[in-house]
């Protein structure tokens, strides 16, 4: 089955600058009615937000300046949305940090993990069939550090691997069947955003600096431009069943490794 995302109303996370910018480009692009920006960040939000609707017309988008770690902020975001334009199609959990320090994993966790968790129920509940609501689609962000095993952020492959293994099961057909709401994931490799940057990297070893790990970064890994890892949630949005994984990496187009992640629980699991 195919989806599409004209006049979609879509709810995306981590949105004002990076992948998150760039997927809002890109599906207002697509002919999405409206999109909510949420971010911390509002000295960029509020631009993007001003040259959306100066592109494609007034009230295309809206920043909502929202912690996503935070409750309120983020509930409060979703009804204003679903007040506003009555419904809400699609949300894209993107918001993330790789920041592995003993003063920030915390806080990594809450965002990589605890948040996207709760913002995936808050999305059904508003979208789930069986509770009154017309069904839609959930992405969540994962990496390919969920895929592999690397000494370098283990507890950011740990949250990873976390929204993985989470949306894979909700995404489940069984649940997807009783709810009308599609779980996917995607899996973005390295790419250009603050992510990867000094300013933002950290380590659990105090003798591996944030500059060391950036400048390892770009050496070993290729990295990808941020409107290739968005244009992968394009296409996984239209053609992905619900527990699918998709990989966007080395900028190439999406592809569908879902077999693969289900071979290797499989092979995991062959002895339970």
């Amino acid at each position: 089955m195919s989806y599409e995302w004209k006049d979609k109303v879509v709810l995306i996370t981590g949105a004002a600058n990076g992948i998150g910018a760039a997927v809002v480009r890109q599906v207002l692009e697509e002919g999405a009615k409206h999109i909510a920006i949420l971010d911390v960040d509002e000295t960029s939000g509020v631009p993007l937000q001003d040259e959306i609707n100066s592109k494609h017309g007034p009230g295309k988008a809206k920043f909502h300046r929202c912690d996503v770690t935070n409750d309120d902020q983020l509930f409060t975001a979703f009804d204003s949305l679903v007040k506003e334009q009555g419904i809400i199609d699609v949300v894209i959990n993107n918001a993330g940090i790789m920041n592995d320090t003993p003063n920030v994993y915390k806080k990594e966790i809450d965002i990589n993990v605890t948040a996207l968790i709760t913002s995936t129920l808050k999305a059904l509940e508003s979208m789930r069939v069986d509770g009154g609501g017309k069904g839609g689609t959930v992405i969540n962000i994962s990496s390919v550090t969920a895929l592999s095993q690397s000494h370098w952020v283990p507890i950011y492959a740990g949250t990873k691997a976390a929204v993985l293994q989470f949306s894979n099961c909700i995404g489940k057909e069984e649940y997807f069947a009783q709810t009308g709401v599609r779980v996917v994931t995607v899996c973005f490799g390295a790419t250009a955003t603050e992510l990867v940057k000094s300013t933002k990297l950290g380590s659990l070893d105090k003798n591996v600096t944030p500059k060391f790990m950036s400048e390892a970064f770009e050496a070993k890994l290729y990295i990808q431009k941020t409107e290739s890892a968005a244009a992968g949630v394009v296409s996984a949005y239209k053609q992905g069943a619900s527990g699918s994984t998709w990989l966007a990496t080395r900028d190439l187009p999406v592809r569908d490794i879902t077999d693969n992640v289900v071979r290797a629980y499989q092979i995991l699991g062959e002895f339970n």
